[in-house]
Order: C-alpha cells, then sequence, then structure tokens
C-alpha cells in the first residue's frame, strides 16, 4: 500500500475545502437571487466545468456588463460578456490597439470598490464573479439590457449570504465544517 506524504493530504483536503465552500457560496448567492428576486431557476444548474470560468484578478465593469481579466499593467489580457469569451476583433473595438481598461489607474492606486466595477481579489469572491457571467447570460438570453441596476441584486444576495439569519431553521454544520477547515488551513 502506497503512503501518502502529509503535504499531500494537506493540498488535496485544501482543494476539497476550497471547492466545497465554493459551491456553498455560490449556491447561496444564487438562491437568494431566485428566492428573493425572481431570477432564473437555470442559474442553480452548474456542471464542472462552468467553474472554469472562475479565476482570481476578474474585474466586473459594470458600465460595460463585461468581466475583464487584467495584466498587472492594466492591459486587458481577456474580456467575456456572460461567460462567452469576447472576438479579437470586439477587444479592438472596445479597447483599442494598446488594450488599457480604463479604471485601470484607480484599481491599482486604491483598490477601493467603485460603482462603475468590482474586482474580485480572492477566493471567496469568485463564486460572485462565476454568478455575474451567468447572470450577464440569462439577460443576454432573455433579451434584456445588462445594466448596474443588477448589481443591487448581487450586494442584497452578498448581505444575505453572510447574515446569520440566513441559516435560520437549516442544518448548518456543512457550511460550518467548510469554514472551519478553510480558515484552519489557511492560517499555517
Amino acid at each position: 500500500m502506497q503512503r501518502i506524504h502529509p503535504e499531500e493530504e494537506e493540498d488535496t483536503l485544501q482543494k476539497w475545502v476550497d471547492n466545497m465552500s465554493q459551491q456553498l457560496i455560490y449556491e447561496s448567492f444564487t438562491r437568494y437571487l431566485v428566492e428573493h428576486k425572481g431570477y432564473d431557476k437555470e442559474l442553480l444548474d452548474l456542471t464542472p466545468a462552468t467553474w472554469d470560468f472562475c479565476f482570481k484578478g476578474l474585474v466586473v465593469d459594470l458600465e460595460e456588463g463585461i468581466l475583464v481579466k487584467l495584466a498587472e499593467d492594466g492591459t486587458v489580457l481577456r474580456a467575456t460578456r456572460g461567460t462567452k469569451d469576447l472576438t479579437p476583433e470586439d477587444l479592438l473595438r472596445l479597447y483599442g490597439p494598446a488594450p488599457e481598461w480604463k479604471h485601470f489607474q484607480s484599481l491599482n492606486s486604491s483598490f477601493t470598490r467603485s460603482a462603475k466595477y468590482y474586482f474580485y481579489d480572492n477566493y471567496f469572491d469568485l463564486p460572485g464573479a462565476l454568478l455575474c457571467g451567468r447572470v450577464f447570460d440569462m439577460f443576454q438570453k432573455q433579451g434584456r439590457e445588462v445594466t448596474a441596476d443588477f448589481w443591487k441584486d448581487m450586494v442584497a444576495a452578498i448581505d444575505h449570504n453572510y447574515n446569520t439569519s440566513a441559516f435560520k431553521g437549516k442544518d448548518p454544520s456543512a457550511v460550518i465544517i467548510v469554514w472551519i477547515l478553510s480558515w484552519f488551513l489557511s492560517t499555517e
């Protein structure tokens, strides 16, 4: 029988905790939008491939309805409308031949939140980035314009998710275990 090294066990456990916490966060945000704001139940249906969309450093441009991945110098590396990649032609039209994102200097100097964008800078935020992309997809499918107004619903979902009353009458054991493991593994 082959023995697994402790660091491999820890890495495997950390990946499981990250995966579970991201799924729980996504589901909680989405259930709120579906049950309290009337969003389509289809948002709850995910495949493992759907999670490939999530990576740190995404910015939701609330003015354009686009998710942007930036280089350290503000160059647009990737942009999506919803979860669909924009074509090179779309990128050229939106950002020009030197594709620097227009709010990069503001983001880079302060890392504060803005009414014009939201920067997904940590792993606990990533499910929100995926949900934004999927909401954009849903709006496009329904022929609705993506406006910054949807952001009010996202903020309400976040507030609800981190409010202890959201767990009233539910068995929070799985959530508690994931959060404890996540905290424990992040302190090493």
